[in-house]
């Protein structure tokens, strides 16, 4: 099919809207949902039920196609874009109001090369698909922790999760991507293509086009592997929390150590640590055991985990439509002074489900060079964010005000870093934070594949 571009006089914006839309929705093989039909409520719904927009139109993407078609249709009609995959992204840049989501969550073809150790997978995949396409394989590479989280987005921002401090971010698994830009092109992208775009593309975030498809290198991994959990009562949760600090960091590439203040059903408050081992249980007993003898644990459990049901264990913890609000920051320790404030604000929590979480990094992320890709705070060993999570409207303002306390309590402590994933709407000197020295560099590359700023819902890097 030949593809119109933005100069195509079938496309001018001199036509009606309501004609424009019905051109493009013949041209798409996918499905346009307005305002008026029956689906638009559910349509328009994101993971962060707090998110409330309403866009004049969603475009469901069946192909690369239909992603080039949406493009240039919003471009020469003046929509604002919001480009959706999983739409899991805190604050809501996945959607907007008055303009047009360009949503790519029903393209979900993956093929695995168990032999070259290669996967291409569609953007509309979530990691719990990607995940479980790879491990029928004996495979997989660094992924979330939801398993509704989607690739896109994780991948173009870094990528967090268990594997990365083996094999590094979900960014730096990447070895190629096709992407369409904002004057309507499809290309591929990797070290040899393009590659000034295909480095800002592992950790930029999506201010470069729309990702359709991306290839990712895989690794070997059992379908099991060895998690030590243990829960420590709140009056010995400072011995606790020095004990993480050092565990963790003294911890081999394949530990992966992450906590979380936590408050129980009983309403009592606690400190949770669970490891997980990337390689054999047997090799992992060792490595875990200081985890299960320090202190007096009201609850602990040591045992071999399928690696799917690891990678949803975060599922019934942030389920979609619940109310969402974090404000994150990198720390190289987990301090006297930062355990203090944490300890103080955590005790001033506002629900039973408020969270102040620790995920760990560095590992292999902490070893490749700073210019290697976009995503800077590579001498980062957690990603520490309060998470407030509630349901009724009328307490928004608690909430959120507990988790900007929070964060403001422990800024000090901090690296002056933030992982880009975890940004909300904080403004572009945050932005910048994110992307340290790299930030320069993105500009110029946003210059070039967009210079009108026309993917600016995201954490947005401003054409220079």
């Amino acid at each position: 099919m030949e593809i119109p571009r933005l100069t195509d006089p079938a496309l001018s914006r001199s036509r009606s809207p309501n004609t424009a839309i019905e051109e493009l929705q013949q041209r798409l093989r996918g499905e346009i949902v307005l305002p008026t039909d029956a689906t638009y409520d559910r349509a328009r719904a994101v993971w962060n039920g707090a998110i409330d927009k309403r866009p004049a139109a969603i475009v469901y993407c069946a192909n690369p196609d239909d992603v080039v078609h949406a493009v240039t249709h919003a471009s020469l009609q003046g929509y604002l874009v919001a480009v959706r995959s999983g739409g899991h992204n805190v604050a809501g840049l996945s959607v907007c109001d008055g303009g047009m989501v360009i949503d790519l969550s029903r393209m979900k073809k993956i093929a695995v090369d168990p032999e070259r150790r290669i996967a291409r997978a569609e953007a509309g995949l979530n990691l719990g698909e990607f995940d479980a396409a790879t491990q029928a394989r004996g495979l997989a590479t660094t992924m979330g922790v939801n398993s509704d989280t989607g690739i896109a987005g994780l991948t173009l921002g870094g990528g967090f999760g268990k594997l990365g401090r083996k094999h590094g971010l979900s960014c730096d698994n990447l070895i190629a991507a096709e992407i369409v830009t904002a004057d309507g092109q499809l290309l591929r992208t990797s070290a040899s293509e393009h590659p000034d775009l295909f480095w800002a593309l592992r950790g930029g975030g999506g201010n470069f086009g729309i990702v359709t498809a991306f290839e990712y290198q895989l690794h070997p991994l059992d379908t099991a592997l060895l998690v030590g959990s243990v829960l420590h009562p709140y009056d010995h949760a400072r011995e606790a929390m020095r004990f993480y600090d050092r565990f963790s960091r003294e911890a081999p590439d394949e530990l992966s150590v992450d906590a979380a203040l936590v408050t129980l059903p009983s309403g009592d408050r606690a400190f949770s640590i669970s490891a997980c081992y990337v390689g054999s249980p047997e090799a992992g007993q060792p490595v875990i055991a200081p985890l299960m003898k320090f202190g007096s644990p009201i609850e602990s459990s040591l045992q071999a985990v399928p690696y799917l049901q690891i990678q949803s264990a975060g599922d019934r913890l942030f389920p979609r439509g619940r109310r969402y609000y974090w404000k994150a920051q990198f720390l190289r320790e987990v301090s006297d002074g930062a355990i203090d404030a944490l300890l103080d604000s955590y005790a001033r929590a506002p629900n039973h489900s408020s969270l102040l979480v620790f995920q760990q990094v560095g590992g292999a992320i902490a070893r490749v060079p700073l210019t290697h890709s976009p995503y800077a705070n590579r001498d980062a060993a957690f990603d520490c964010f309060p998470i407030a999570i509630w349901d009724n409207p009328a307490d928004d303002e608690a909430n959120i005000r507990w988790a900007r306390d929070l964060w403001d309590a422990v800024r000090p402590f901090s690296t002056g870093g933030v992982y880009a994933n975890n940004l909300g709407d904080e403004g572009d000197q945050r932005v910048r934070d994110a992307y340290g020295g790299n930030y320069a560099r993105l500009a110029a590359i946003k210059k070039q594949y967009d210079p009108t700023n026309f993917f600016r819902l995201n954490q947005n890097i401003r054409p220079g």
